[in-house]
């Protein structure tokens, strides 16, 4: 027996943000990040709206890009606080992700990060609260997925939590808010939404319900995405609705290990941070070639490029993936990445216990061709220096 979930209501289209006025309720308490939403006047819509609802509203401002343990317990003890029925994130993939992990600790104190982590181990929610999710940024569609990516920093690890008790119940895709987007991060969430699909669509858990969502996600983030980091409003709405798209089919179907590496070396370096979008451009050739040894993954690959028009070959899909790179400006691999920010020397030394991260991470379970730790190493390797996957 499979399962298909996704919020019981999802209003899109330009103006949606209105929808907030129809939620029933009397506190809602607002998770949002570093300020963009507000400068840009949707935090106070937002606020607008749930007052006009006849709500009293709280706000739990700056969570960090890539949200922390720390983070996470600070919004819950603000909900425990304030006792909210509706928490409202807003913004990028990270108030959002943080937002979910907070309303598991505000509806039971006495869970734990670890017990949190275990896939599909969380408790019952909706105890105290509902979820309304909308997304400034379009490629996590957190607004429509059982995921959530929370940072130990620590212990430089990212986890990603997955239940399906944190799909939201209410996602409001607005187009609006996505043309706040900077040129860059349009590029990397746009390709986090193209990996979401691809990985959906060869994913060992992919089934007749989330291949049409993964498919046309994935022409319509090959047709817009360009447009839209150069500039192109209404490809923006487009790659708005694609992403969302991408997350209903990744929900679902799970991934593979292109997130799997992105999880575990987001983190893991002292030059810097990998964005998390980027590195799924930059890691997800290398996977296509790794995994188009399995003759089932192969078989999909070529169904993906011959949807988009091209030769039905997991190496004309690379091809497409590596052009659609270059247009965006995303390097080709880890070495380049920053100008060089991800130090050599530190990268091998690391790269075995990076790698065993990786292959024990939850999207690695549903990835279509099995891999080893010292495999992994090798993948990674390919990766940082952009050698050629031939195992």
């Amino acid at each position: 027996m499979s399962r298909f979930t996704v919020p019981r209501d999802l209003y899109h289209g330009k103006g949606s943000l209105e929808a907030l006025k129809t939620l029933k309720g009397s506190k809602a308490i607002v998770v949002v990040g570093g300020g963009s939403m507000k400068r840009f006047g949707f935090l106070d819509k937002v606020v607008s709206y749930l007052k006009e609802a006849g709500m009293e509203v709280e706000l739990f401002e700056g969570v960090e890009p890539d949200p922390s343990v720390e983070t996470v317990m600070k919004g819950a003890e603000a909900m425990t606080k304030f006792q909210p029925d509706w928490i409202v994130s807003i913004g990028g993939g990270s108030p959002i992700d943080a937002a979910k992990a907070m309303w598991a600790f505000y509806e039971y104190p006495e869970t734990t990060f670890e017990d949190l982590c275990i896939p599909f181990n969380f408790p019952t929610l909706r105890t105290k609260a509902k979820f309304c999710a909308i997304p400034s940024t379009s490629g996590t569609a957190t607004e429509v997925t059982a995921f959530s990516v929370i940072t130990d920093y620590a212990k430089g690890i990212k986890y990603p939590l997955a239940d399906f008790n944190i799909t939201p119940d209410i996602a409001i895709v607005d187009p609006d808010l996505a043309e706040t987007m900077p040129a860059k991060l349009t590029a990397h969430t746009g390709m986090d939404a193209m990996t979401h699909a691809v990985e959906a669509y060869v994913s060992t858990l992919n089934s007749d319900y989330t291949d049409p969502l993964a498919l046309h996600s994935i022409k319509m983030v090959s047709e817009n995405l360009v447009k839209s980091y150069k500039g192109d409003m209404d490809a923006r709405a487009k790659m708005h609705n694609a992403q969302c798209l991408a997350g209903m089919a990744f929900s679902n179907a799970l991934l593979g290990i292109v997130h799997s590496m992105a999880h575990k070396t987001g983190a893991a370096y002292t030059g810097g941070h990998i964005v998390h979008g980027c590195a799924n451009a930059m890691y997800l050739p290398k996977v296509i070639k790794y995994n188009a040894k399995d003759e089932t993954a192969a078989k999909r690959y070529a169904e993906i490029a011959a949807f988009l028009g091209l030769t039905p070959s997991a190496d004309a899909l690379i091809a497409h993936i590596n052009e659609l790179n270059r247009a965006l400006d995303i390097p080709s691999c880890i070495k380049d990445y920053e100008g060089g920010i991800i130090d050599e020397a530190e990268f091998l030394e690391k790269l075995p216990k990076v790698s065993e991260l990786a292959v024990g991470d939850a999207c690695t379970g549903s990835n279509p061709r099995a891999i080893t730790p010292k495999e992994m190493e090798k993948l990674l390797y390919c990766c940082y220096f952009d050698t050629e996957v031939n195992f």
